[in-house]
């Protein structure tokens, strides 16, 4: 099924990852030990910038004032309230997703009466009416435009949102189905020293990415979306999970996940590549959701990737920060516009703990 267009979009508040260590600090840290883990663990996320909605300095006004005017001192705090944060996600991420979705259909050349179907991802806020209904008043879309929201599966939610494209438009030849994932991560922000929660702040950032996807016209030069995979790794529901609490979205990511992906990403993978008359080694690039360097590592190991085979991976974390969901289409994107080696593989991995995969010819 043919990749008719792409496009991305980004808030438009910066961080470098300095100004992010600055921040936790500021907000989270009580110890000089306290301090000394967190700069460490921001240094070595392999990030150098990210996107927010907010500037992050917000984060700072919902700090109580300390009586003594020392950091140890000050009252502790979890922050703003789920629904507060929710208001957020209601305000800034339809403007955002619009922006994604104008440049897809601007890159596939695709008129908004043409989509026939909206698929909406999202695991960072929800609302009714909420991004389905936002996107089809701002761009023109159809009022009969069929809807799907996909919501809360976590880092690899563009992959089920392609697979339910792919559904789609498999059953109907007209069907032009437009993907729009949009996250805003940082709506999220941790504001108490939880070690098991420290790597969300670390490495999550805001950003949406949309495609377009229908039809297969005889064309060699267009990507195209063949088929997608999932497996639920064994023995791993306590390793990865993403809980609605009072004072925001609760991340926890156990540090067993990249073992656990090392040990069984490469026999579900052949096993799934054989079933397309494929091995690991006929794939000419790989677009890996990076959860972060030390799950990139373990991809690399479980799989037998060189760096230079994950570099796009690396350059967006570096760039962009995770983006939860949409990651995987910037990087996809960026192998896309540099012409990359066909067939591409996506993975992402999420909650369950799940690997799923995308296979683009």
């Amino acid at each position: 099924m043919m990749i008719r267009g792409i496009g991305l979009a980004v808030p438009p508040h910066t961080m470098s990852q300095e100004q992010a260590a600055e921040l936790a600090s500021t907000v989270i840290c009580r110890t000089e030990q306290q301090q000394r883990l967190l700069t460490a663990l921001y240094r070595k996320a392999g990030i150098e910038n990210r996107h927010s909605v907010l500037p992050y300095t917000t984060a700072l006004q919902w700090l109580p004032d300390s009586p003594t005017g020392k950091q140890a001192d000050r009252p502790a705090t979890l922050g703003p309230t789920t629904s507060v944060r929710m208001k957020y996600f209601a305000e800034h991420a339809p403007p955002l997703a619009k922006q994604a979705a104008e440049a897809a259909l601007a890159d596939g050349g695709v008129d908004p009466a043409e989509i026939t179907h909206l698929v909406t991802v999202s695991c960072t806020g929800f609302e009714a009416p909420g991004l389905d209904v936002a996107l089809i008043g701002h761009l023109g879309l159809k009022p009969t435009t069929q809807r799907l929201q996909i919501g809360f599966m976590g880092c690899h939610g563009a992959i089920n949102g392609l697979r339910a494209a792919l559904a789609i438009a498999a059953a109907d030849a007209k069907a032009r189905v437009l993907l729009c994932a949009t996250e805003l991560c940082s709506l999220h922000y941790r504001f108490a020293w939880e070690p098991e929660r420290l790597v969300a702040n670390a490495l999550f950032a805001d950003g949406a990415a949309a495609v377009i996807v229908g039809g297969d016209e005889a064309t060699t030069e267009a990507w195209r979306l063949k088929a997608t995979g999932s497996c639920l790794i064994p023995d791993s529901q306590a390793a990865m999970s993403w809980r609605i609490g009072d004072h925001g979205f609760e991340m926890s990511l156990d540090a067993c996940v990249p073992e656990l992906i090392e040990a069984h990403l490469r026999p579900w993978l052949i096993e799934w590549l054989h079933s397309y008359g494929l091995t690991i080694e006929a794939i000419g690039s790989w677009a890996v959701h990076p959860g972060g360097p030390r799950i990139l590592a373990a991809i690399e190991k479980s799989l037998g990737l060189s760096e230079s085979q994950t570099a796009v991976s690396r350059e967006i974390l570096s760039q962009f920060g995770n983006m939860s969901s949409p990651t995987v289409l910037f990087i996809f994107n960026r192998l896309r516009q540099q012409d990359a080696p066909r067939p591409c593989v996506a993975l992402g991995f999420g909650p369950g703990l799940f690997a799923e995969a995308a296979l683009f010819a």
